[in-house]
């Protein structure tokens, strides 16, 4: 081992540490990598140009014209359209609609990216549990295992398989072509499919009760009250924001009753005056120090339902919002967004899987996955909505849609894949193309152009990209291939194959698809020579592998989605996917050699 490959593999350990543990974004983690590759360039062999040459990779721009694409058919109101149809056709029939979620999703989610049809089907499925009296948790994880192997039909349905396409052209001077491997997509999705509605099913817990009031779900009449200020109450004549001053606990306003009015947030300038109604959020303890230090009273006549937290006339709702990966609530408290203030609101409780958190909510690192309960009024709302930094999980909602654009858009997203599959222009080259057509027939709007795209997986492939070129350039992959093929002696091609996927698929469980792809494929390949094997073979089952993180909620985007809503525990995605992800490990690796050969 030369001093560049040792230099390479100790950054690969440290890369894949600062992925786990997260002390900074992901997305400075891997813009980190270029700048380190460039200082330490005698032994790691990339230039500077190189070193910057994944922002202008093929790869990155197709994927993120692919974001805007999928945005502005999305918009059209399509998915939502054949989500309803799932209600019409499957009535109560919770295996029907089961059935109807896992390959509606799929199928959509090979055309589309598949995060943004998880984003919308989440209240949809939802709504329908609901109705039919079943857990919400019974079908919110078959959801996001279906947008993942759905990912897998095409070579536009998920940015890993984008990525991999990238490297194989640099490698092998090939790539795969649109439909390439959409068979063992099928074989994937439809096996995927019987588990899920078989096994799997039996397997998911059933974490929430269906149909349950959001204030009974979060526990809320623990530490909601309705507290009177007496005559004598030093509060009276304060506004709100001063009252709140005077108190050394926590505690939040939520509503103030004054005889037939009613006032929601924003409440900080609201005076205070003898006998109105505060509803309020805090614990037991700190209602003692309310009555005997600042004059209040409860009202013991009326409990806090959520009926009472909703009032028709004032438009006011409880909203569950799911914080999705790449949003700017990630790593961040309420604080330190000044997000009360900015969106009008109180937020209740937090729940993190199956945990809830009532106190000190402010001050509670968020995570992706997180869902807040919080009060919204109809400009909150409306605001929420749009910000696609949220997911609203009990909101079905569609005014923004534009049904009069769905041919058009479906059209634009036809004609990119038809010229890319007919190799009349580059794939990149024809989705920039319909990222143009998009705003220029109207399905899409100029701001929203830059909303659509996620930047965060922008800027980690531009950012590891390069990695993959000083791993070939210092010999690094084929060092670690030939370690890998130590065992070859005790074990035949296809053992070794499903190797491959075990490994990629363990990367793939911790620090996601496309990480895995960029780290597995430049090995594989590098391996497949090595023995005089076929690379393709190799290079699809890192690719399949790799969209495959069924073990853990963070090792995929729509894991993540759903693990808030569906009130999961870690261990639900290791019970419910383990069975599967040893199904895929036989299955991938058995058909590749059957249909592309060894």
């Amino acid at each position: 081992m030369d001093i560049g490959i040792f230099i390479i593999l100790s950054l690969l350990v440290l890369l894949i540490t600062l992925l786990m543990l997260e002390p900074i974004s992901i997305d400075l983690i891997a813009l980190s990598i270029p700048v380190i590759l460039v200082i330490l360039g005698r032994w790691t062999q990339v230039t500077p140009e190189e070193a910057i040459s994944g922002f202008s990779s093929s790869a990155t721009i197709t994927i993120l014209a692919m974001f805007i694409i999928s945005t502005g058919v999305e918009r059209s109101g399509i998915v939502q359209k054949l989500g309803d149809k799932i209600v019409k056709v499957t009535q109560k029939n919770e295996y029907k609609q089961l059935i109807l979620i896992i390959l509606i999703s799929g199928i959509i989610a090979g055309l589309i990216n598949n995060t943004p049809v998880v984003a919308l089907f989440i209240p949809m499925v939802i709504g329908i549990a609901n109705r039919s009296k079943v857990s919400p948790s019974k079908f919110l994880i078959p959801l996001s295992y279906a947008a993942m192997m759905g990912g897998m039909l095409t070579l536009i349905g998920t940015s890993s398989n984008i990525v991999a396409n990238d490297i194989l052209v640099r490698q092998l001077g090939r790539g795969f072509s649109m439909f390439e491997f959409t068979h063992l997509g099928l074989i994937v999705l439809l096996t995927g499919t019987i588990y899920l509605i078989t096994m799997g099913y039996k397997l998911l817990p059933p974490r929430l009760s269906p149909q349950t009031e959001l204030a009974q779900e979060f526990n809320l009449d623990e530490y909601l009250t309705e507290m009177i200020i007496k005559e004598d109450s030093p509060l009276k004549g304060m506004t709100v924001e001063e009252a709140l001053e005077q108190f050394d606990f926590e505690i939040d306003v939520i509503e103030i009753i004054r005889g037939k009015e009613r006032f929601f947030q924003p409440l900080q300038n609201k005076i205070l005056q003898e006998e109105d109604h505060l509803i309020i959020r805090t614990n037991q303890k700190n209602l003692l120090k309310l009555i005997q230090g600042h004059r209040m009273k409860i009202n013991p006549k009326r409990d806090i339902t959520q009926d009472e937290l909703e009032k028709k006339e004032e438009e006011q709702k409880l909203v569950e919002l799911v914080i999705p990966h790449g949003s700017f609530l990630e790593e961040q408290t309420l604080n330190d967004v000044n997000f009360l203030e900015r969106y009008n609101t109180s937020v209740l409780a937090i729940r993190k899987g199956k945990e809830l958190e009532h106190s000190d909510i402010g001050n509670i690192v968020l995570r992706a996955g997180d869902v807040l309960l919080l009060t919204a009024g109809p400009k909150t709302l409306k605001r929420l909505r749009k910000n696609r930094n949220f997911i609203i999980s009990n909101d079905i909602y569609t005014s923004d849609y534009r049904p009069s654009k769905m041919i058009t858009s479906i059209g634009i997203l036809g004609t990119v894949i038809l010229l890319a599959t007919l190799n009349i222009l580059p794939i990149y080259i024809a989705a920039l193309g319909g990222v143009i057509a998009m705003v220029v027939s109207g399905c899409l709007k100029s701001k929203e152009v830059y909303q659509a795209v996620n930047w965060d997986v922008i800027f980690l492939l531009s950012g590891l990209l390069p990695l993959g070129i000083a791993m070939d350039k210092t010999g690094t992959a084929e060092y670690v291939a030939s370690q890998i093929l130590k065992l070859e002696v005790y074990l035949p091609p296809l053992l070794i194959l499903m190797l491959f996927y075990i490994i990629t698929v363990s990367f793939a469980n911790l620090m996601g698809n496309n990480v895995s792809v960029i780290l597995m494929i430049p090995i594989a390949i590098d391996a497949a020579r090595q023995l005089a094997l076929n690379p393709v073979a190799f290079a699809l089952v890192v690719t399949f592998a790799a969209s495959s993180a069924y073990l853990t909620p963070v090792g995929y985007q729509t894991n993540l989605m759903v693990y808030g809503p569906g009130g999961y525990k870690f261990r639900d995605f290791m019970i419910t996917g383990a069975p599967l992800q040893l199904i895929m490990t036989i299955i991938v690796p058995f058909f590749i050699s059957i249909l592309w050969g060894l």
